[in-house]
Parts: C-alpha cells; sequence; structure tokens
C-alpha cells in the first residue's frame, strides 16, 4: 500500500502528513501526527467487554460485564495524546483516526519496538495487535509528496540498493512486492531492521457486537459453512483496523469454533440478514465459485419511504470505489450494469419513534411519515450499496439511510440537482458538469450508525437445493 494513499479523516488538520520524524530508544520513526481533537464522553451505562490479559500469549481475553463506559481514551497526557490503557471496555462513540508510521532501525519482538517507539503501555500494542489494526512491510512504502525533507532522506537511507541487498528477508522480490502489507499476528513476531510498521492507534469500534445474541442469530450450521442472520449495525468481516468486533468473530465464539469462520460475501454493516460463513478455506473457495457462475440467488426486503415501481429497474454504477456510489439512468461508458426486479410491494407502518431510537433510524427529514413501503426485490446484480442507490434514484430511498435520503430529498425539492436523473440539466463545458457531480457528492449524508430499513431475507444456492431465510426485520 502506497504511503501516500491512506485516507485521513476530516478531523485532521491539513499540515498533519508533513509531520516530523522522531526517534526514540532504538527506533527512527515516520510519523503522521493525527490530531485529537476530542475525546469519548457523556457515555452512558451498558453492558460491555472486560478484556483481560492470558500470560501465555498475551492476547486479550473477553468476557461481558455491566459497568460503566470505559475507553481507551480517558485524559490526555502532556503531548496532546491520550493516556492508553486497553481497548475494552468498548466505548459507545470512536474517537478521531490516529495512525502512526514507523520503520524499525533495531530488531525485536514487534510490541516491544511499538511500546518503546510511541510511549504506549506494551498491554495496550498487544490489544491493537489482537484486533488486527498493526500491518507491516519488509520494505517502507514510498512518501507521499507532502512529506517533509527528512522524511524523504530517511526513505532513501532506509531503501537505499546497498541497504536491500544486504537483506535476506527480501531476496528474490521486488521491492513493489516488499512493500505489500501484512497484519502483524502476534505481539512476540519477531520484525528485523528496515520493516515498516502502520498502527492504527484508534481502530473503529462496533459496541453493538456486545448486544446481541449470538447464538440466537444462528440459522444453520453445516459441515462446510454456516448461515448467519446478520443484526444491523455490525460488520461481517471487520473493518481495516478492527477484524476482533466482526459477525465472524463473535458467531465463531458463540459457536465454539476453534477454527474462525471465514467471510464468502458481504452486506453492508446498516443491512441486517443471511451471510453464509464458511468453516473451511475450501469451502470458501466452492461458494465463491457459485457467486461468480450466478448461481447463488438473494432476496432483500426494503422499507422504502416511497412506492416503488414493480419490475426491472436498471441503473449504471460508476466505477469509482468510495461512497457514496453514484448511478445514472442512462448508459455510461465505463459504467457498471446495475439491476434488481422488484416483486412485490404493500403499505405498511412507518417505524415509530421508539424502534427509531432503538436503532439510531434517521429520518432525514422526509416530509411524509404516514406510511412506508415494504417491498420484495431480487438482486439481478450485486454492487455496493446498490439497492440503496437505485431506490433513492427512483425517489423512493431507504428508511433510516442517513447517506442517500438527503440527496433524494434535494432531488425532489428541486429536479435536476441530479446530473445522472431523470430531469438531469445540459451543461454548456466540462468543468460546469464537474461542479454539479461535486455538488451531487455533497448532496449525501454519512453512513447510517446502526439500521436502515433493508433484510437480506433469503438467500439461495443450486437451485434451491441450499434454501435459508431470515427472521422478521426490525422494524416489524
Amino acid at each position: 500500500m502506497a504511503f501516500g494513499a491512506l485516507g485521513f479523516s476530516s478531523v485532521i488538520t491539513s499540515s498533519l502528513v508533513a509531520s516530523s520524524c522522531r526517534s526514540s530508544r532504538g527506533s527512527i520513526g515516520i510519523v503522521c501526527k493525527l490530531a485529537v481533537s476530542h475525546v469519548l464522553k457523556n457515555r452512558s451505562k451498558s453492558s460491555f467487554a472486560h478484556c483481560a490479559l492470558d500470560s501465555r500469549d498475551v492476547a486479550p481475553v473477553c468476557r461481558a460485564s455491566g459497568t460503566d463506559g470505559g475507553a481507551t481514551i480517558s485524559s490526555f497526557a502532556a503531548n496532546g495524546y491520550p493516556n492508553y490503557s486497553r481497548l475494552l471496555p468498548c466505548p459507545l462513540q470512536n474517537g478521531p483516526p490516529r495512525i502512526e508510521h514507523l520503520v524499525v532501525s533495531e530488531g525485536g519482538p514487534v510490541v516491544e519496538y511499538i511500546s518503546n517507539a510511541l510511549d504506549l503501555p506494551p498491554v495496550f500494542v498487544a490489544d491493537l495487535i489482537h484486533f488486527g489494526a498493526v500491518y507491516y512491510a519488509l520494505v517502507c512504502p514510498e512518501p507521499p509528496p507532502s512529506a517533509t525533507p527528512e522524511q524523504i532522506k530517511l526513505f532513501k537511507e532506509v531503501t537505499a540498493p546497498s541497504v536491500l541487498k544486504r537483506r535476506q528477508s527480501i531476496k528474490g522480490k521486488t521491492v513493489r512486492e516488499a512493500q505489500k502489507t501484512f497484519r502483524i499476528a502476534h505481539p512476540n513476531e519477531f520484525v528485523e531492521a528496515g520493516t515498516y510498521l502502520r498502527v492504527h492507534l484508534h481502530p473503529k469500534r462496533s459496541p453493538r457486537c456486545y448486544e446481541i445474541d449470538w447464538r440466537s442469530r444462528i440459522i444453520a450450521v453445516t459441515d462446510s459453512y454456516v448461515v448467519l442472520d446478520k443484526p444491523a449495525g455490525t460488520s461481517v468481516g471487520g473493518t481495516t483496523d478492527n477484524i476482533e468486533e466482526s459477525c465472524v468473530t463473535f458467531s465463531s465464539r458463540a459457536l465454539g469454533l476453534t477454527t474462525p469462520l471465514k467471510t464468502t460475501h458481504q452486506i453492508d454493516n446498516c443491512t441486517e440478514g443471511c451471510v453464509v460463513l464458511a468453516r473451511t478455506k475450501e469451502y470458501c473457495s466452492v461458494f465463491h465459485g457459485k457467486i461468480r457462475e450466478k448461481k447463488v440467488k438473494k432476496l432483500y426486503r426494503a422499507l422504502a419511504a416511497a412506492p416503488v415501481p414493480i419490475g426491472i429497474i436498471t441503473h449504471y454504477m460508476r466505477p469509482v470505489n468510495m461512497a457514496p456510489r453514484l448511478i445514472s439512468e442512462d448508459y455510461v461508458k465505463g459504467w457498471h450494469l446495475c439491476q434488481l426486479e422488484v416483486l412485490e410491494y404493500k403499505e405498511v407502518p412507518w417505524p415509530n419513534a421508539i424502534i427509531e431510537e432503538k436503532y439510531s433510524v434517521d429520518d432525514c427529514g422526509w416530509p411524509s411519515k404516514d406510511v412506508a413501503y415494504e417491498c420484495k426485490i431480487n438482486l439481478l446484480t450485486g454492487k455496493t450499496h446498490q439497492v440503496r442507490a437505485q431506490l433513492a434514484a427512483c425517489g423512493a430511498p431507504i428508511i433510516g439511510d442517513s447517506m442517500y435520503m438527503p440527496a433524494a430529498i434535494a432531488e425532489k425539492a428541486n429536479p435536476g440537482t441530479n446530473p445522472f436523473g431523470k430531469y438531469k440539466k445540459k451543461y454548456t463545458s466540462e468543468n460546469d458538469r464537474v461542479k454539479a457531480v461535486e455538488e451531487w457528492i455533497a448532496q449525501h449524508g454519512k453512513e447510517p450508525s446502526i439500521a436502515i430499513g433493508l433484510q437480506a431475507c433469503q438467500i439461495s444456492w443450486d437451485d434451491g437445493e441450499h434454501y435459508y431465510e431470515a427472521g422478521s426485520p426490525w422494524w416489524r
């Protein structure tokens, strides 16, 4: 992964990437100082998991208890960073990102090196490793254009051909291959001099994982796979910096499995419903093959804010791997085909205030909340955010979808705001078109915190030989 490719949150100040290098006992650090502008506060009592350290392998061992909302960030040190202790109990809110980049100058156990280099408690570093928040590469990636002269000088020193030639670990590899990042698997893993480390000190947290009775969400268990009725507000396989608080981890634990389950496909964090988790690498590959061969059929149940037309709906999605996903009613060269079939819909009550509060459902100021429209959808193509983006483009956004509903409201209030919609305008110049696209993106909101009205209600494969249904959706 290129050093300049890291995406930082808006809470980070513009000068952060060009931060200065620093050294510590036996370390040379290429360090991106990320601003810590606020702390986690206003926590209510909830059920969290405490974490104890297993002396045999320095891995966190979790157990649940009711306690005040403790957190990693409790106070600030003199250097402006928080005082760190443990990653559990899980905080109710996420702190601002902080990512540190280091180059090892003296080999040794990774937990000891990071602890010394960043002045962190060893148990906290062990927690980060257990969460999958620490990465390494044999060779340091190239710094971004905004790097300081000192950083560039250090990069050239540690990647000089004469230095790399002496490292046995990279013999037979190209520089690009040696710059590929991998997760650190164990706190006592040895890292040699010249190794690049990336440390995510504030992993994205998922307190919802600790509220779920995971055993009750298991639909089926076979020798090859497990079918889970995934709760809304959880990640199937985890995030870049947190693989611990995920459906895979908690389902494996609930079933008492010694070998963790494996992800075969994804649905959005805010979506609930059927997910197939493989018990072996072999079946993981088998299921991926079935998806590629279109042998897997998925039906969704969506709760829309307006009536949805029956039949096949076709759009084209911009091939940009970031949210929001932009779609066009007209064919655009290079854009991906998106098709779904609305099989049926019926009027149902809009979720009441108690349900909306329980699942953090944001109505986004939708003008009419008398009734909602529950529809069954056959997903013909499987693109990220496809159902959400397509229904919003039809003027029937999914209830609770705080990312796509604001844009649908804007288009409803001022037709033509969407440069790819039914009432799109003609632009006299490329600059005008680009500006219109940027303004359209800005009309979208943030990703929902817990639930939207979308459920993967059925999944089947091999012509129905394997068929599973989810339970009642959260809004019923």
